[in-house]
């Protein structure tokens, strides 16, 4: 199944819902694309929604750090909404739960950007 994505704008916040695999290949690259497009469009506060994400494998996974990391070099900020439960093992595996924000209420995670933007003005 290929990755598709749907982005929507809540309270500031660019929310990308993603269904299907993050696994190598296309799913990785439209994924690192749609990153990049976001950014590029100056939208610096992006909420990962992967509550239909099927399947990530190691390459997925190496996606979302690069993606993190590419935000946070343009000043940026990305969190993860609705980890599914094998991605939740990966990431306690992993130990990468403590290099991202992980959060499992939309409305909490896009209120945690303005308490973040607040926290640093």
């Amino acid at each position: 199944m290929d990755l598709i994505t749907t982005t929507r704008e809540v309270g500031g916040v660019t929310i990308a819902d993603l269904t299907g695999r993050i696994v190598l290949g296309e799913e990785s690259a439209h994924l690192r694309h749609l990153v990049s497009q976001l950014l590029s469009q100056g939208q610096k506060k992006i909420l990962l929604n992967l509550a239909e994400v099927t399947y990530m494998d190691t390459s997925g996974l190496g996606n979302l750090i690069n993606a993190l990391a590419q935000t946070r070099k343009q000043g940026g900020e990305l969190k993860l909404l609705n980890l599914p439960p094998k991605v939740q093992d990966v990431m306690q595996i992993t130990k990468l739960y403590t290099v991202f924000d992980i959060l499992n209420d939309e409305a909490a995670a896009v209120r945690s950007f303005t308490q973040a933007s607040a926290a640093t003005n």
